[in-house]
């Protein structure tokens, strides 16, 4: 056996000033409850909340804020997600930090919740790491998933741990669970998925097995939620099956075929008939049909800024 204890922390989240101080209270108190704990997770942007105003270059002071907790308890920790500053660019990033306090790598959102996350830049690199031992782990933020290209490259990767940090306070969080199950199914993985409350989302964090089924689900309230996981599951269901049935990463690998909607010549007229990634606007009444406003007559020629 491989077991491995994930702590989640599902808790409030401020838009208004930084939590860093909050996430430090919280995390003295779960590691004094459970000095057991191998790893802590943080939900999406819990640093200083949604708001690009508050991105950061990287590093920065409130990483080696972080590092040190890390280092002063021997765990790993992934502690949500911030802004980083990049130049002229903003991206959505993580970082995971090694129980010796050390920075391990770090993760960018590849798919900014747009036409929401309204100037933020997608990353374009892949993130997995090993913890000697145990296992390779896995890093996305929130919106990736809904792209299940980029669960399924980290399942190829090796990941047998996908640690999923999320913001989602939105009426779509219940069709969000059912994808962090049909990922970890699909994946023959475990899918670890942290949400936040107050500006960093509605909770209902959930954690799932590589068969696709819930071990955990939060309510909507603060709380810690202590997992060990025998990650030799996710062994025993790529080489046996899920619940001893479909093979489906072995089944990716031997159906050798090209997929020609990826290659970068391939025309998709029926996508781009669906008009421009914009918010959606009021829906009007013309001749006993409905039309929907794309853009109000104030804002008439407005684009969406090029990312």
């Amino acid at each position: 056996m491989r077991n491995f204890s994930i702590a989640g922390v599902q808790m409030h989240v401020s838009a208004a000033h930084s939590n860093v101080e909050m996430m430090k209270f919280k995390l003295d108190v779960l590691m004094s409850i459970y000095p057991w704990v191998n790893m802590v997770v943080f939900s999406e942007l819990s640093v200083y909340g949604p708001l690009t105003q508050y991105a950061q270059e990287f590093p920065n002071n409130d990483i080696t804020t972080f590092q040190e907790m890390a280092k002063k308890y021997g765990i790993w920790l992934l502690p949500g997600s911030m802004f980083e500053k990049d130049g002229a660019d903003i991206y959505n990033t993580s970082v995971v930090i090694n129980p010796d306090g050390e920075i391990v790598g770090k993760y960018r959102k590849m798919f900014p919740f747009f036409p929401y996350e309204e100037g933020v830049k997608g990353g374009d690199s892949f993130f997995t790491f090993d913890v000697p031992n145990i296992g390779k782990f896995g890093v996305s933020i929130c919106y990736d998933m809904w792209f299940p290209e980029t669960i399924r490259t980290l399942a190829t990767m090796g990941a047998e741990v996908i640690l999923h940090p999320t913001l989602t306070g939105t009426i779509d969080r219940e069709i969000e669970l059912a994808i962090v199950r049909a990922m970890a199914a699909t994946n023959q993985c475990f899918m670890f998925d942290v949400n936040g409350l107050g500006a960093g989302g509605n909770g209902k964090s959930i954690i799932c097995g590589p068969d696709g089924r819930v071990i955990y689900q939060a309510g909507q309230i603060e709380e810690f939620f202590p997992i060990e996981l025998d990650i030799e599951r996710v062994k025993a269901s790529r080489e046996r099956g899920v619940l001893r049935l479909g093979q489906p990463l072995k089944s990716f690998r031997d159906h050798i075929h090209e997929f020609s909607i990826y290659r970068k010549d391939t025309k998709h007229p029926y996508l781009d008939s669906l008009g421009p990634l914009i918010k959606p606007s009021k829906i009007k009444k013309q001749e006993g049909d409905l039309e929907i406003i794309s853009n109000p007559p104030e804002f008439e020629g407005y684009a969406p800024k090029s990312q």
